[in-house]
């Protein structure tokens, strides 16, 4: 029988190049592990990253795309009275930008001896300037007493805080102007008009309340069909 014979120095050669073929054949399988890893750990980053654009309600504008103006033309008044003037709002709704501000604007155009509803404000202040015309306003605390009630004009600006009611009524010459308000959705409930507080409560309930008859408690209920803005009554003067 014949045997191979191999010298001691080829196997080791052979054995050599062997290691290395495996020394070679191993950083190659690392780098795909890192390169998996990696890959894992960039789909995470995306993950949180798409978490964080949905933790906003899906508003994606960022604030270099945000609108900072919002027109308001007589056509887009909230509240309008051919014969008393409009009310426009101007919150995070249609302004979206508001709802980082927290903030929210009313623009108020009342006509000669027109009447914005008495109101109060459920969830902000009220800082209102003047900017034409002239008219009273007066504003009642909480408690019942009469902090403010005098005749502005434009250029004035006048503060009404939470929960106190206010009354404006226009002069001859008309009364605009602009509250800012301290709520990106500030709201207001009304005293009276067709959809004040009023006209939810009963009749006896009013009546007990204030101290009336049931026919002044009808009246009080009842004392105006319209919504917002008041027109005036026939003889009215300023």
């Amino acid at each position: 029988m014949e045997h191979e014979f191999e010298w001691p120095e080829e196997g080791q050669r052979r054995q050599g190049r062997e290691e290395e073929g495996e020394e070679e054949r191993e950083p190659k399988w690392q780098r795909r592990q890192e390169s998996q890893e990696e890959g894992s750990e960039e789909e995470e980053r995306e993950e949180r990253g798409r978490g964080r654009r949905s933790s906003g309600n899906g508003l994606e504008e960022t604030f270099c795309s945000m609108r900072l103006k919002h027109r308001t033309p007589a056509s887009s008044a909230d509240v309008f009275n051919p014969r008393g003037g409009r009310i426009t709002t101007v919150n995070s709704f249609n302004l979206p930008i508001l709802q980082y501000l927290q903030l929210s604007a009313e623009r108020g155009v009342l006509y000669n001896n027109a009447i914005y509803a008495p109101h109060w404000n459920m969830n902000a202040h009220s800082i209102v300037y003047i900017t034409r015309g002239n008219g009273r306003i007066q504003i009642v605390s909480e408690n019942g007493e009469a902090i403010f009630d005098e005749q502005v004009e434009r250029g004035q600006v006048i503060t009404v805080p939470q929960n106190h009611a206010v009354v404006k009524k226009a002069g001859r010459r008309g009364f605009e102007w602009i509250a800012f308000k301290t709520n990106a959705n500030a709201k207001i409930s009304q005293i009276a008009g067709r959809v004040s507080i009023m006209r939810g409560l009963p009749v006896d309930v009013l009546a007990n309340s204030f101290g009336i008859s049931r026919e002044e408690a009808m009246r009080l209920k009842h004392n105006r069909q319209e919504v917002s803005v008041f027109s005036p009554r026939q003889g009215s003067q300023q």
